[in-house]
């Protein structure tokens, strides 16, 4: 079961993966494989780029169905910090269509893994700027959903 919490404007979630930390962190940096889990229910992952170097661009692109209808979202950012396979850091901002200039505020996304008895791993996703009560706190929550259940 999901757990949550706040600190000032940070969405924290904590799950326990039922996989070897190893596959849990190719999960986070295998572009292909992010893919598979990212966003919300019905969300597609049309581009994701990942420069895993210390300061190496991220670019991620999400389509989602709204009321509205399709509505594309790009991501861009640098990853801060990586130490495989327990540590991933990464800035994130808003950006135009086609994963250009950062259009808004830049937050930063902080993913802990612990490897745990039995092949588990613990993960601890801090999402600072995002409040917990946030649109982006729902997506997070769902998307952690469909990663743990890839290893259901």
């Amino acid at each position: 079961m999901p757990e949550s919490a706040t600190a000032d404007d940070a969405v924290v979630i904590e799950r326990e993966i039922n996989a070897p930390i190893d596959a849990v962190w190719s999960m986070w940096t295998d572009p292909e494989q992010f893919r598979g889990w990212y966003g919300p229910d019905g969300a597609t992952i049309p581009v994701a780029r990942f420069d895993l170097t210390p300061n190496g661009e991220r670019v991620v692109a999400m389509r989602v169905q709204t009321p509205g209808g399709e509505r594309s979202m790009w991501f861009v950012g640098a990853h801060e910090e990586l130490h495989p396979p327990r540590l991933l850091v990464y800035s994130e901002a808003m950006a135009t269509e086609d994963g250009g200039p950062p259009q808004g505020p830049t937050t930063i996304v902080r993913v802990e893994l612990e490897e745990l008895d039995g092949g588990r791993t613990r993960l601890r996703l801090t999402h600072q700027g995002i409040p917990a009560d946030s649109p982006g706190a729902v997506g997070w929550n769902m998307a952690l959903a469909k990663l743990e259940a890839a290893f259901a």
